[in-house]
């Protein structure tokens, strides 16, 4: 989370945790679960997380700091209590692999008014600024860890709308930064759906694709639609469509025409190269995966008994 935001969880999230084999599918799809996993939430829905950094009057609960590394995962709850009652009122996880984050519990918080006026909140319009685009590597050459989370949520809405059948993707930098990704997570062959990009500020493709991958809103997190249309679409965090979309000149300095493709000027740092190939996270895709109703159909829990044993397999290897 960046400094003074935050998001809220409207599925349940955190302890206490039950076993598939105890709760069964029909009390699972109740928790937003559709798909056979080791164990379910049960914990609170509305869940706010903020960043670490603008948590205040909070104290660490000393016998709920357990951890798998060097860092605290919340495994047992709240770990956090208010200095001044001693209230268990939040979560911190930062162990190693984890995005450090603080998760207020809703039933322990109240909003309360800092009383600063607050900027207009984000649109539409802001996923055309330079400064929504979220660039997919890293200056040490890693891939961002937005974008392997962003991008296997997105397979996973891909996977659900096309049924696992072949995906076809436009040419340009949806191709170029996603095409090894959909190539690992879909069958390749015949009688391929096709994909396209669409969203504000930018002309429907034609022909029409089949699926159009769409930004989610920058402040509530629901897809963008073209109006009137209820097509099937594939959501897609903000800040990485804003950057499939508009990615802006390869040079910082002006130039006299246009270099031939794949020419890269050399009169400034060179951008950061990546050392592989996109790979989503794995962990996002599933997580996400088993929380779309679609999972349910015959085909799709095929795929992911599939998706898992050969997740299962690379692992042991």
């Amino acid at each position: 989370m960046k400094p003074a935001t935050y998001a809220v969880d409207p599925q349940p999230t955190g302890p206490p945790w039950r076993l598939w084999k105890e709760v069964g599918p029909d009390a699972a799809a109740r928790q937003g679960v559709f798909a056979p996993v080791y164990s379910v939430s049960f914990g609170a829905r509305n869940r706010i997380v903020i960043a670490p950094g603008d948590s205040r009057s909070m104290t660490l609960i000393p016998d709920k700091c357990e951890g798998y590394c060097r860092g605290v995962d919340g495994r047992t709850g709240p770990n956090l209590a208010c200095e001044g009652c001693g209230r268990h009122v939040a979560t911190r996880m930062d162990d190693c692999g984890m995005w450090q984050t603080v998760w207020l519990e809703p039933d322990a918080v109240v909003p309360r008014s800092s009383g600063l006026s607050a900027g207009p909140p984000p649109d539409w319009d802001d996923l055309e600024r330079a400064d929504h685009r979220v660039p997919p590597v890293e200056p040490d050459g890693s891939w961002c860890r937005r974008w392997e989370a962003a991008v296997g949520v997105a397979l996973a809405h891909l996977v659900a709308v096309t049924e696992d059948r072949p995906v076809s993707l436009p040419v340009g930098p949806v191709a170029e930064l996603l095409g090894h990704a959909v190539g690992r997570y879909l069958p390749a062959g015949p009688g391929a759906r096709s994909l396209g990009l669409a969203g504000p500020g930018i002309h429907l493709p034609w022909p029409r694709p089949d699926v159009l991958l769409v930004p989610r809103h920058p402040l509530t997190g629901a897809p963008w639609r073209p109006p009137g249309d209820e097509e099937a679409v594939v959501p897609l965090d903000s800040g990485v469509w804003a950057y499939l979309a508009h990615p802006g000149e390869t040079s910082p300095m002006p130039a006299t025409g246009v270099l031939p493709e794949g020419v890269l000027r050399d009169d400034y740092a060179l951008p950061p190269r990546p050392w592989h190939l996109l790979t989503p996270d794995h962990g996002a895709f599933d997580y996400t995966l088993v929380r779309l109703p679609a999972v349910r159909t015959h085909g799709l829990r095929r795929y992911r008994d599939a998706y898992r044993q050969a997740v299962s397999s690379a692992s042991a290897g």
